[in-house]
């Protein structure tokens, strides 16, 4: 690990709370309106679409699983860390069981006291609520062989490419200390955990060194180039490539449109998803006008606006983020604290590991 200073450690938690909240604001902008079509919006709404939080789940600013399984993505991320120190180290074990851990929030009215490997993050009881999970996600994670790990020589629900991988993406981009090649490996390996087919995991390794690039202090447009190279050494690369790639043309084709957007697909499918949320992310004015752009349109809007939501909380930091939207947010006390804690334990871990309060928060075995 490197030595940090303390404008860098700063620098460093303003992106991941940033990075996580972003995802979260627009996770929320886009669950009142993720089944409508455009045309739906717009009547309902006005002809600017949805301008703030509207009703979902029974109140405004409610999350949905991309904002859930993010979190657990950091959860597992954190125990692998710590495991690294006590002489294991393999994260997609570790980001499995997260996931496992979400998947019981999934099917239970609240946590099992029982269990002793919840941790903190697994008795909050506000992420026992279904919130239309995908269900490649769900069946990735359950039935008879439930324990068994994905690989991408044998993966789980081997022709899935739902967007389920890309929006759970963003945290293995923060880890800033690591080579991006390896991002993207470990962004692929957790994401076979679920999803098989090849443009879904590479869409999703895509996505986090995209990521990696803008919380080390890089531009989006970077970011998209490096990935498009790193997926270039890969086979069944070319729908993501092409994903990428019609983003970087949308840009160049004039003023940001709904109807701009919809040309990029509708975000159920990986690539879509990702193209989509890139492309706000390039062409946005400010946070507020990028997240809206990347909810108003026919298709998986909440996915759409969490991607967008984590590439430009990462690149402009927390204190970019509409206030009003934060304000309102489903589990800000949640996400925030789980954004600090990954901070912490990647430039504090060893000074944590080894206490009681941070094994009773992360118990790793």
């Amino acid at each position: 690990m490197p030595l940090w200073s303390r404008a860098q450690q700063q620098d460093f938690r303003s992106r991941v709370r940033g990075c996580l909240l972003g995802g979260a604001v627009g996770d929320a902008l886009g669950a009142g309106v993720e089944f409508d079509s455009l045309e739906k919006i717009r009547s309902a709404h006005g002809p600017l679409g949805v301008t703030g939080y509207v009703p979902a789940y029974g109140r405004r600013g409610a999350v949905t699983d991309d904002t859930q399984m993010s979190l657990f993505t950091l959860d597992g991320l954190i125990r692998a860390h710590i495991g690294r120190d006590a002489g294991t180290w393999h994260p997609p074990t570790d980001v499995h069981k997260a996931y496992r851990r979400w998947y019981a929030t999934q099917q239970d009215w609240g946590p099992d006291e029982r269990r002793g490997d919840l941790g903190w993050l697994g008795r909050q009881e506000w992420l026992y609520a279904q919130r239309a999970p995908g269900q490649a996600c769900l069946t990735g994670l359950s039935g008879p062989d439930a324990e068994r790990l994905g690989t991408v020589e044998a993966p789980r629900n081997p022709h899935s490419k739902g967007c389920g991988t890309v929006m759970r993406a963003a945290p293995f981009g923060l880890l800033t200390a690591w080579d991006p090649g390896l991002v993207f490996q470990l962004a692929v390996e957790c994401s076979v955990l679920t999803h098989g087919h090849p443009t879904g995991y590479l869409a999703a390794g895509a996505f986090a060194v995209i990521v990696h690039t803008v919380a080390r202090g890089g531009t989006p447009e970077e970011g998209v180039h490096l990935a498009l190279a790193l997926l270039s050494e890969r086979p069944a690369h070319e729908e993501t490539t092409a994903a990428l790639r019609a983003a970087l043309d949308a840009v160049r084709a004039g003023e940001p449109t709904a109807e701009r957007v919809e040309a990029l697909g509708e975000g159920w499918v990986a690539e879509e998803a990702l193209a989509i949320g890139v492309y706000c992310a390039l062409v946005a004015e400010d946070v507020r006008s990028g997240l809206l752009l990347a909810v108003n349109h026919s298709g998986d809007s909440d996915s759409t606006g969490s991607i967008c939501g984590n590439l430009l909380g990462a690149l402009h930091g927390e204190t970019a983020l509409p206030a009003d939207l934060v304000a309102e947010l489903e589990g800000r006390g949640t996400i925030l604290e789980m954004a600090d804690d990954f901070a912490l334990e990647l430039v504090h871990g060893p000074e944590l590991h080894g206490t009681a309060g941070w094994a009773e928060r992360y118990p790793v075995g």
